[in-house]
């Protein structure tokens, strides 16, 4: 499969990922501030890996979509928890298959 800009191995599963951040309201504000920005620049590093090809904000929630690129669920799942805000996501991943139009 092809990523965004080229940047997909030949062998690499597309998983459409849906997260919901839930981390709670009672958390001190710096505290959240240094999660975001973590997580921000855990973004960046997946980005330049190509495991992370696209990611969309969910308007009026916490929560977002990502096209995500990895060799197996596996390879995934550890990407995912490498993500600082990890602990407090709900995640639902869809594995992508090619469509018969898009070969």
């Amino acid at each position: 499969m092809c990523g965004v800009g080229g940047t997909a191995r030949e062998w690499d599963v597309e998983f459409l990922v849906r997260a919901d951040n839930n981390l709670p309201p009672d958390m001190p504000e710096q505290r959240r501030n240094e999660l975001r920005a973590a997580e921000r620049e855990r973004a960046v590093r997946l980005r330049e890996d190509g495991t992370l090809q696209r990611l969309w904000r969910v308007p009026g929630r916490t929560g977002w979509i990502g096209l995500f690129e990895a060799p197996d669920a596996t390879a995934l799942h550890d990407a995912l928890a490498s993500l600082p805000l990890w602990p407090w996501l709900d995640v639902t991943v869809e594995p992508l298959a090619t469509h018969p139009q898009e070969r």
